[in-house]
C-alpha cells in the first residue's frame, strides 16, 4: 500500500526512508495487550510475507505465542495511533505513552 501524506511526512521528520508495508503484509502484533502503556512497535527487515513490524502494549513477554499475525490492512482497527509511522525504515522504533511519543532509529533491529 502506498505510503500516505502523514508517513510520508513522518519518516521525513526523523530521516527515515519511506519504506511503506504492503496491505497484505503480516505484522507480529500483541494483541491482548494493546490495552497497556507504553504502545511499543519495532521494525526489523521483511521477510516471509511479514513487514517486520512487531507491536506491543506494556512489557515484552518472551512467550512463543505472545504475537498474533494480523494483516496491515486491519492495524488501523487496533492501533490507529501508530498508521503515521508504519512507512519508517526496519530498524526503527516507536514508543508511544500519554503526552508521549518516542521515535529512534536502532541498528541492531537489522542483526540477524
Amino acid at each position: 500500500m502506498p505510503a500516505s501524506i502523514t508517513q510520508v511526512e513522518t519518516c521525513n521528520s526523523w530521516g527515515s526512508l519511506i519504506v511503506p508495508p504492503a496491505a497484505a503484509d503480516k505484522v507480529g502484533l500483541a494483541i491482548g495487550t494493546l490495552a497497556q502503556l507504553p504502545l511499543n512497535a519495532l521494525r526489523h527487515p521483511a521477510e516471509n510475507g511479514t513487514c517486520g513490524w512487531y507491536i506491543w502494549g506494556g512489557e515484552w513477554q518472551d512467550s512463543p505465542d505472545f504475537f498474533q499475525p494480523v494483516h496491515v490492512e486491519h492495524l488501523e482497527d487496533y492501533v490507529p495511533n501508530l498508521m503515521p509511522y508504519l512507512a519508517l525504515a526496519p530498524g526503527w522504533r516507536v514508543l508511544v505513552a500519554p503526552g508521549q511519543v518516542d521515535v529512534w532509529y536502532d541498528p541492531g533491529l537489522l542483526s540477524t
